[in-house]
């Protein structure tokens, strides 16, 4: 059951939406234990970029060039994030994305691509639009477009931390809407791309 269950909802800003050929900027993460966020366990990573970053990504995710010189290594960021996943499920908002880059960093990296378990908020919500019979909105989707249907507050978009935080509260509201003492089995809510 997802009560019993520990999650990690996660975001990544990258320099572009391609795994193979942008970069991953800043790793955000909050651990859950079932649809309870820790907050004392909210933490971030900016990354060092190896290339200038885009001037288009950058007026998104207000990372800039210097911002990135600072940043530490990807592979200290993904050890950081790697240790707070352990024993968890992560949590992202059209995880497919962050899922892309984790694999192909990692596959760069190590030369594995890590079979990760996860929930996708977006797959998630849109599943429960669709047993409900209603139609799923063109540009509804979106993270922030969500939270605002189910009474979330707003917060800065396209900061991984506040992102990430903003995928944990959606996962608890769609959970709670599912079962409000989230006695909904975990197989229910998992996502993988190519499950569908």
């Amino acid at each position: 059951m997802v009560a019993g269950c520990r999650f990690l909802a996660v975001d990544l800003e990258t320099t572009g939406l391609d795994p193979e050929h942008d970069a991953i900027l800043s790793i955000g993460w909050v651990a859950m234990d079932g649809v309870r966020i820790d907050l004392s366990t909210a933490d971030q990573r900016l990354v060092r970029a190896d290339c200038p970053v885009p001037e288009q990504s950058a007026v998104i995710h207000r990372i800039t060039d210097r911002e990135a010189a600072g940043g530490t290594t990807v592979d200290s960021a993904l050890d950081a994030l790697f240790e707070a996943l352990q024993g968890r499920v992560l949590v992202a908002h059209h995880a497919a994305l962050e899922l892309g880059f984790l694999e192909e960093a990692c596959h760069r990296l190590y030369g594995v691509r890590p079979p990760l378990p996860v929930v996708d908020t977006l797959r998630l919500a849109e599943r429960q639009l669709r047993r409900a019979g209603r139609p799923i909105p063109a540009d509804g989707m979106r993270l922030h477009t969500l939270r605002t249907r189910y009474n979330l507050p707003q917060y800065r978009a396209h900061d991984a931390l506040f992102d990430a935080l903003a995928a944990g509260e959606l996962f608890a509201a769609l959970v709670s809407q599912l079962s409000p003492d989230a006695q909904v089995p975990l197989a229910r809510v998992l996502f993988r791309p190519g499950w569908f």
